[in-house]
């Protein structure tokens, strides 16, 4: 068989699927499960958009669970009318959730908690240096 004939048999034999149906499913996430430390450092990726500095160190995360594959964090917001809740969600699903290896869960719920209201005393260390690197004073 020559090497055209060939190529084009290999074509042929070659069904393109275009669309959604055509993409690979996600990598599923370990089945060990990540641990509190991981899932804490991952949230460290989120950071609330009006001031720059992560979730984490500004004391907004106020616990990290799991269910199952799920993680249930408890978080609040420097101000309950926060206009940016929504990215700050998708913010934490991508940090959590997306990854080469599929992530550290497959899926996030955020209970938005409101008591202890957040305070600036709940910023930590690392938070405050940054916020003093922005002009802020702590």
């Amino acid at each position: 068989m020559s090497e055209t004939t060939e190529q084009q048999t290999t074509e042929q034999d070659t069904e393109v699927v275009r669309g959604a149906a055509g993409m690979p499913e996600p990598p599923a996430a370990p089945a060990d499960g990540a641990s509190q430390d991981q899932l804490e450092e991952a949230m460290k990726d989120v950071v609330d958009p009006e001031l720059g500095i992560n979730v984490v160190d500004l004391g907004l995360v106020y616990g990290i669970d799991r269910d199952g594959d799920t993680a249930v964090i408890d978080m609040t917001l420097t101000s309950a009318a926060c206009p940016l809740t929504d990215v700050i969600e998708e913010q934490t699903r991508s940090a959590l959730t997306a990854g080469p290896d599929g992530g550290l869960v497959s899926d996030v719920r955020i209970n938005w908690v409101w008591m202890p209201p957040w305070g600036p005393e709940k910023i930590t260390e690392d938070g405050r240096e940054q916020l003093r690197a922005l002009g802020f004073r702590v």
